[in-house]
């Protein structure tokens, strides 16, 4: 292992980062389990930061993907694709979004650069708002957007970003207000924001905020935006990369908790969807996604092997009713969780929907974020044969926790055990 490790250090970059004091090698997985390099086995609770949606090994999944690749592996979008045909027509009937258009990439970050390419285009503007404390990638562009100075490596960027409050319930100059009353305070400083610039093209918000460490506004606070951002003919990016697919249990997008005003305009996803395979994509309305007038193809996105995989997926997360189950056993696990944090005065709250849950630490007493008791949990929890993440805004002193969605009753109360006995040794 130690020597993996110097291997990876020699040739891989400095800031690309790795989990716990001894990194782990991952060799094979199966249902919510995945094995180290040493044999020891793991209850996952992060899965590939929300990537292996319905299990590990899923048989459905490792046939199609067998098959696929025995016929053909890949010939690019410049010839046309059963497979992602089949699976564009799926996502289009789920995304309701009328007269919908789909186009596959390799990942969330380039479904986001998409969308922005697309809303600046049809708007004719590279004003773009976006949340505090969001995330949407990696590339130039979506770094540009991204509202958590931890993932933030630059302020270079081709867009001019205006940030709006909403998406942190519990912190900033709003937290002490009523649901009602925070809505109505930041749709009164979206308004003002407004007022001040010239109109852009679009928001992009994630319904539930990923890196962010799980944190989300009142329900309804997307569709209050929706009524201003309509008088200016504004578009609204729903970033589902993390959210879709049924994670948050309630609904199977998680723009759908404040839908109000019918879905976005564009949707963006990701991970989930392909299992493990490198699945994004856009969902836009025709006269959005028609709005190029130049070229364009994608090399790898919607390849055949990606889409077998992303098809048997959907198929099984569907007929075996996954969003169900996150609904049931996240519950289930929020609320084990919430009663172990009630014991303990570094947690300073559990939070989140289905499978999609943040664990927020700070120094007893106070608000202060806590990083250091984060880390320490991590590692207390991997000595217990349970794997988390961390995130957030401050310091990533967040623990998200994000199980596949056919996770058992037992397995939550097995992960919810070790979780309590990784808290309690750091408090």
């Amino acid at each position: 292992m130690n020597d993996l490790y110097d291997r990876h250090r020699a040739v891989l970059p400095d800031w690309l980062a790795l989990y716990y004091d001894s990194p782990l090698e991952i060799t094979h997985g199966e249902g919510r389990h995945v094995w180290d390099s040493e044999g020891r086995r793991y209850l996952d609770f992060f899965g590939g930061i929300l990537t292996t949606m319905t299990a590990h090994a899923l048989p459905e999944v490792t046939k199609a993907v067998s098959e696929q690749a025995g016929r053909i592996i890949h010939s690019s979008t410049l010839y046309l694709n059963r497979p992602m045909v089949e699976l564009a027509e799926r996502i289009a009937q789920l995304s309701g979004i009328p007269d919908a258009r789909v186009f596959f990439t390799t990942s969330g970050t380039e479904a986001n650069d998409t969308a922005l390419l697309l809303a600046t285009t049809h708007r004719r503007s590279n004003t773009i708002l976006a949340m505090r404390n969001s995330y949407h990638g990696r590339s130039f562009s979506a770094i540009g957007i991204t509202g958590n100075r931890s993932w933030s490596p630059s302020s270079l960027s081709p867009l001019q970003t205006l940030y709006v409050h909403g998406g942190v319930r519990t912190r900033g100059p709003f937290a002490h207000l009523s649901d009602a009353e925070f809505i109505a305070a930041c749709v009164e400083d979206l308004r003002d924001l407004l007022g001040h610039t010239r109109p852009p093209a679009a928001l992009i918000a994630e319904p539930i905020q990923g890196v962010g460490g799980f944190t989300s506004p009142p329900d309804g606070l997307y569709a209050a935006f929706r009524d201003v951002l309509n008088e200016h003919g504004i578009l609204w990016i729903a970033d589902e990369v993390q959210t879709g697919w049924g994670r948050t249990g309630e609904h199977f997008w998680g723009w759908q908790a404040h839908g109000r005003n019918g879905p976005p305009d564009i949707v963006t996803f990701a991970k989930g969807i392909g299992n493990g395979m490198s699945i994004g994509g856009v969902v836009a309305r025709a006269e959005i996604m028609n709005c190029l007038d130049a070229n364009s193809i994608s090399t790898f996105g919607g390849t055949q092997i990606t889409m077998a995989a992303g098809l048997a997926n959907l198929n099984h997360l569907i007929e075996h009713d996954l969003q169900g189950n996150a609904r049931r056993v996240g519950g289930l696990l929020i609320e084990r969780l919430r009663a172990v944090a009630a014991q303990l005065p570094g947690v300073r709250e559990v939070r989140g929907r289905g499978l999609m849950i943040g664990v927020e630490l700070a120094r007893p007493g106070t608000d202060e974020a806590d990083p250091r008791a984060a880390a320490a949990v991590l590692e207390a929890a991997r000595e217990g044969g349970l794997l988390i993440g961390k995130g957030g805004g401050h310091s990533t002193s967040a623990l998200r926790i994000a199980p596949p969605l056919s996770l058992t009753v037992a397995e939550a109360e097995e992960g919810a055990a070790i979780l309590e006995g990784a808290l309690r040794s750091a408090y």
